[in-house]
């Protein structure tokens, strides 16, 4: 077994850490102060390859693989959380067109997307479905060349801001074989939005109601064939549970650094923190604690790459256990900070709200539980 990375991962890693310590970690106190979205410095991480990582070469991609992909979103949550989530989210959308659309509509969008001349959100969770996707009710009934969208999302990143929704709709029978994927361009009639909803965490991104009210989408907007759609929703959680993952991971390296500084220059009882033997175990138990979630989270990474068989059931273990870790190891960094870590001053409650939505989004930590007890059993019964 060989754990170190290829001189091309290091290479990938140290163009994301540059990024995000240059052009993410300066102004990511000032975007959560002022809710403001980076649309700007979002667009400019397509030109390092950021927007479409693993798609598809022929379309703009950059054809790598899920341990890459961990590898830059863990680099550049160190710098901002909310925007390093939200190019997850982007880059789930992209890969999903470009893995399961035919030919003409994965060639008619993903260019737009791998350069981010456009923007994507991935809709689907509802008002009344969350973990139980499969019962989600916004339904697209066929008229003629056109689909009539009807229904709502809920929590979803980049609305209003995006341009393009990825939405999973019932266009047949109840349960998860009824449900198809759709492609919504803002600006189509019948699409609108809630209010940005006021969030505890993830300020500098905006998040919304999405409202289908007769919203006419053309048939050659669906992705993949009718019925499909709960089925690339959960091919695509597999990767987003991993890069949201990352981005726990890398806030809360981020967050170890911060009380490293700060524990080296705050003294108390004629000492600084650092030199009192509990405040050490702390800090040796949380640098411990991230190196086992950093493996968990890049042989999840390679599994999925490799298409193992267990490769869900490890992702789920990965999701759970390093934003798990990531909020703890983040909370000790505050409490390290005393007084001083509850103070917007200092970057650790933000991070620390930034990292706590991470144990709900993309299956809740809850029902990663249930997927590794249920092939857990599986593999028991066997």
């Amino acid at each position: 077994m060989n754990f170190a990375l290829t001189d091309e991962q290091l290479a990938i890693q140290e163009t994301a850490q540059r990024f995000a310590d240059e052009e993410l970690a300066p102004h990511a106190a000032e975007w959560d102060e002022t809710k403001h979205f980076p649309i700007d410095v979002i667009k400019r991480t397509a030109e390092l390859g950021f927007a479409g990582i693993y798609t598809r070469e022929d379309v703009g991609g950059t054809g790598l693989g899920r341990l890459e992909a961990a590898l830059i979103f863990e680099a550049l949550s160190t710098g901002c959380t909310a925007t390093a989530a939200y190019i997850t989210i982007h880059n789930m959308c992209t890969w999903m067109i470009d893995t399961c659309a035919t030919e003409d509509v994965r060639r008619k969008w993903c260019p737009k997307l791998t350069s981010m001349e456009l923007l994507s959100s991935y809709c689907l969770t509802e008002p009344g479905s969350g973990s139980d996707a499969a019962a989600l009710k916004t339904r697209a009934v066929r008229d003629g060349d056109h689909y009539v969208l009807n229904g709502s999302k809920a929590f979803i990143s980049g609305a209003p801001a995006s341009d393009l929704y990825v939405v999973m709709a019932r266009t047949g029978g109840e349960g998860a074989k009824g449900i198809s994927t759709l492609l919504v361009e803002k600006g189509a009639p019948g699409l609108s939005f809630g209010a940005n909803e006021r969030k505890m965490g993830w300020q500098s991104q905006p998040t919304a109601i999405v409202n289908f009210e007769d919203c006419r989408v053309p048939v050659g907007n669906r992705v993949g064939a009718e019925g499909d759609g709960f089925k690339f929703a959960m091919m695509g959680l597999d990767g987003g549970r991993l890069n949201i993952a990352a981005t726990s991971l890398g806030t809360a390296k981020a967050a170890l650094k911060t009380a490293l500084d700060y524990t080296n220059i705050r003294r108390a009882f004629g000492k600084r923190l650092n030199e009192q033997q509990a405040l050490q175990f702390k800090l040796a138990d949380m640098a411990t604690e991230l190196e086992a979630a950093r493996v968990m989270l890049y042989q999840a990474a390679w599994k999925l790459d490799q298409k193992v068989p267990d490769a869900t059931k490890f992702c789920a273990m990965a999701k759970r256990f390093v934003t798990d870790t990531g909020f703890a190891v983040v909370n000790e960094a505050l409490q390290l900070h005393g007084g001083y870590g509850y103070l917007r001053d200092y970057p650790l409650e933000r991070m620390l709200r930034d990292v706590r939505v991470n144990q709900i989004l993309e299956g809740t930590n809850e029902i990663m539980r249930v997927i590794v007890a249920r092939e857990l059993l599986k593999e028991y019964q066997a």
